[in-house]
């Protein structure tokens, strides 16, 4: 079946918003606005957010207290029943949880452009899927973006649990590892839908596993990443000091620091051979992304850098990821000679 111009440019531009909706996200996490809308999907009870604190009532703190804990026992019983009792049991005691941070105008505004940019990509998955069934009626298609509908409506809603938990650490890494496979899924269908994207890239067997082994190294460098800025996060709100950190940091800082050169490393040999007889382009790409990369990892591990980094290093793993998603999609080993 052909898909049209138009459709495909479509789920390109949806892919786009998700990608704005990781950088958004990063940008929320960096100047600390996760709170700056203590109610989800509302903020402060309006759909257009207030601009002073004048607009609010005057115990708005205790009302959005209660509800959260609302929330959180509910979410705490959901624990219990999946067996996570240890979990569901910190959450209902943590104290922080009875602490509403003030308003601020500039960090509800962040989180406010950080939902409009997961509104805007929800929908045009949904305008996708409506799109598919009515025009085209592919069954296997139609389940995988109804899939991914289904996970980004899952994703907003977590996204509820994160605001409602005070922004706990292991929400955020669930939450983010949840954007992950909704990017990957989208990938996937631009390359079912694709003409251009649905051509097989041949690769020998080493350069196919070396491209897979690139990719799962990558997920794990995005997950501990994560669970790096969690600590660095709760150093700094200890008063501990950047030239503490890698004392403090602990193994997972150092696997990540050291994962990157691995993936330097495969991908570089990866490049390399790509260059002597493929050339195809996507290889090149990912090569060039993952130098910016390391580079801002650098900055970010030795510099004081201003956020503004923190944002490009994760979105420049993310494109890294997807890229390697699609050349993962596309591969075909060649021959089953070694090279």
């Amino acid at each position: 079946m052909k898909f049209s111009k138009k459709y495909i440019r479509f789920n390109w531009l949806t892919l786009v918003l998700i990608y704005l909706v990781v950088v958004a996200g990063s940008f929320v996490r960096i100047t600390g606005s996760g709170m700056g809308c203590p109610d989800w999907p509302k903020c402060f009870g309006q759909w257009i957010p207030p601009t002073s604190e004048i607009e609010l009532p005057e115990n708005y703190k205790d009302a959005y207290i209660e509800k959260r804990t609302a929330k959180i026992e509910k979410f705490a019983v959901i624990l219990q029943k999946i067996g996570l009792k240890e979990t569901s049991d910190q959450l209902k005691n943590d104290p922080n949880l009875k602490v509403e941070q003030g308003f601020n105008m500039k960090k509800t505004w962040i989180e406010y452009v950080n939902r409009l940019f997961g509104f805007f990509a929800g929908n045009a998955m949904l305008v996708s899927f409506l799109w598919l069934i009515f025009k085209y009626r592919k069954r296997k298609l139609i389940l995988l973006t109804g899939s991914n509908l289904i996970l980004m409506g899952f994703q907003a809603w977590f996204g509820s649990i994160v605001v409602a938990s005070n922004l706990v650490p292991w929400t955020i890494t669930i939450h983010m590892l949840l954007a992950l496979l909704i990017i990957a899924l989208q990938i996937f269908f631009i390359k079912e839908i694709s003409p251009i994207q649905s051509k097989t890239l041949p690769q020998s067997k080493l350069e196919f596993y070396l491209v897979w082994i690139c990719l799962g190294v990558t997920f794990y460098q995005m997950f501990l990443g994560t669970q790096v800025r969690e600590s660095i996060d709760e150093l700094t709100a200890s008063g501990i000091t950047r030239d503490q950190w890698t004392a403090e940091l602990g193994l997972s800082f150092y696997i990540h620091r050291s994962f990157s050169w691995l993936v330097l490393l495969l991908l570089s040999f990866v490049a390399w051979k790509n260059e002597q007889k493929n050339k195809y382009i996507s290889i090149r790409f990912v090569s060039f992304f993952l130098i910016v990369e390391l580079l801002s990892g650098v900055l970010l591990a030795h510099f004081e850098t201003p956020g503004l980094v923190q944002t490009s290093h994760l979105i420049f793993a993310t494109i890294i990821f997807g890229i390697l998603t699609m050349i993962v999609f596309r591969s075909r080993i060649l021959s089953i000679k070694p090279i």
